[in-house]
């Protein structure tokens, strides 16, 4: 086996982590070497976070021990953490958008002399971790809050090293970025291993774990579930470990008939779209960030005014409100899971069946013994990991979220499922979960007894939309072409074309 050279930067051993009966890390080991790149990847819950919580001072550990370059290491707060060289970059950047670049660059660490801040020093400071970066185009003096997602993260970076960075934790670093903005992220993370920093990288994404890691360490249920040298490794193995099962197949598809067109949409403005959905198909929409993808869906389900054109949902023609689309058989899963796609202050049960209250009592009275029996009935099909029925959303992690929006629909029984971005955010076992059931809704065994459903399905993951998808339409530009087989397509032309560089044939 090839081995990665460098000297181990950081060391944990033994590392336990208990938040009263729940235990989060059952005694984790982990070590990076200096000039690497090591993925931490496991399902949500599987221990990623707190570990690496506990290694930038977030968390004290309850046991264990950790090093640094060799020597004890026990920082009591991030802050110290910063100063002893490691730096944790979150999903959701800690920037401050009213400053500037140079300002959130020094933030905490400002140099000063008799109580006055220096601030020559820290614009030459702020620029030469920029320049580290090969970003010295970034205004020192720009607000933070105007730049685009991927400068802003470049800023964030520029603040770690700026503090003398050894060691730099990634959590999920392109979730907001778009493909061009995640090359140039992977670029960037060459130049800094060639620097001697230890890289920790972690992604619910395994072709970006198998594109710029080195090694990759598996945590399953708060315990060392297995690693090895990625180039060497299957993307296969690595989701089995996991997962702690073999997956045969990420992406199923069973044989499909397409029937009956159950959406039919013709110049719809906005989305200049026509396009016809049947049952038994996934019909997926590629496109980049800002291409108007999102609004379309959100216009065919009546969140959003249709200006001309005509659509059609089974025997209904025309503009609805989204409590008509619900009634007319579709479904909606929103991309903003937390802002609109679920009520976190409510129960599972009540954001599963919160659409269709029918049956759950007399009149419109709601018992809950018929809810929680209701909703213990997709639980149990979804393999959603709840405590009860009666536990609040937020409680629950974001694949479980995401389970629970999708059963809503299940439990509507809606004939169309309109999927916008569902499985951003959420773990490897928990897609797989997701894309085997959605196969089954348009597939399902014994077809006799159910019907088919038809799937809608915007995605910004390219290997999703071609392991899943039946036909693809790429949206550019606020206009939707015409959607043509899967198997037509690849990454590279998906990707042309959503960016304009080709045209759809």
């Amino acid at each position: 086996m090839a081995e990665v050279a460098g000297a181990p930067r950081f060391d944990m051993r033994g590392v336990r982590k208990a938040f009263g009966p729940t235990v989060a890390l059952a005694g984790v080991d982990l070590m990076v070497r200096a000039g690497e790149v090591c993925a931490l990847v496991g399902q949500n819950g599987a221990g990623k976070s707190t570990l690496m919580s506990v290694l930038s001072g977030a968390l004290q550990p309850d046991a264990g021990g950790m090093t640094l370059d060799g020597a004890p290491y026990a920082p009591r707060d991030p802050l110290e953490a910063r100063r002893a060289g490691v730096a944790m970059i979150y999903q959701g950047l800690s920037l401050a958008p009213h400053l500037s670049v140079m300002d959130n660059i020094a933030l905490g660490v400002e140099p000063s002399r008799w109580g006055l801040v220096k601030r020559d020093e820290i614009r030459r400071r702020a620029k030469a971790a920029l320049e580290r970066l090969g970003h010295g185009d970034i205004p020192a003096d720009a607000a933070v809050g105007r730049l685009p997602p991927a400068a802003q993260q470049i800023v964030e970076i520029a603040r770690a090293l700026d503090s003398g960075c050894r060691v730099l934790v990634l959590d999920e670093p392109t979730s907001s970025l778009g493909h061009d903005d995640v090359r140039r992220l992977f670029d960037r993370l060459t130049r800094l291993k060639s620097q001697g920093l230890a890289v920790v990288y972690i992604s619910h994404f395994i072709e970006e774990v198998k594109t710029v890691s080195d090694r990759f360490v598996v945590l399953r249920d708060g315990r060392n579930a297995g690693a090895g040298v990625t180039v060497e490794t299957a993307a296969a193995t690595i989701v089995s470990l996991m997962v702690g099962r073999s997956i045969d197949e990420l992406y199923p598809h069973r044989p499909r008939t397409p029937g009956e067109a159950l959406l039919e949409v013709d110049a719809l403005v906005p989305g200049s779209a026509s396009f016809s959905l049947h049952r038994g198909e996934i019909l997926g929409i590629a496109g980049l960030v800002g291409a108007g993808r999102t609004r379309l869906l959100r216009t065919l389900f009546g969140l959003e005014p249709v200006r001309s054109g005509r659509v059609r949902l089974g025997a209904f023609s025309g503009p609805a409100t989204p409590g008509a689309r619900w009634r007319q058989g579709a479904g909606f899963v929103s991309e903003d899971r937390a802002g609109e796609g679920l009520a976190a202050g409510l129960g599972v049960a009540t954001n599963l069946t919160l659409s269709k209250l029918d049956g759950l009592g007399p009149g419109f009275v709601v018992l809950p013994s018929r809810q929680d029996a209701a909703a213990g009935r997709w639980i149990d099909r979804l393999g959603i990991r709840t405590a009860g029925p009666r536990q609040p959303i937020a409680a629950l992690s974001g694949g479980n979220q995401q389970k629970v929006a999708v059963a809503r629909l299940l439990h509507h029984d809606v004939d169309v499922l309109v999927l916008d971005e569902p499985t951003r955010g959420i773990d490897v076992a928990s897609k797989a979960q997701i894309y085997a059931l959605v196969d089954e809704l348009v597939a399902p065994a014994g077809a006799a007894s159910r019907q088919p459903k038809a799937v809608l399905l915007v995605s910004s993951y390219l290997p999703e939309l071609l392991g899943v998808c039946d036909r693809i339409a790429v949206m550019t530009r606020g206009r939707l072409e015409t959607p043509r087989p899967a198997a037509e397509w690849t990454e590279h032309d998906l990707l042309m074309a959503a960016s304009g560089a080709q045209p759809v044939a």
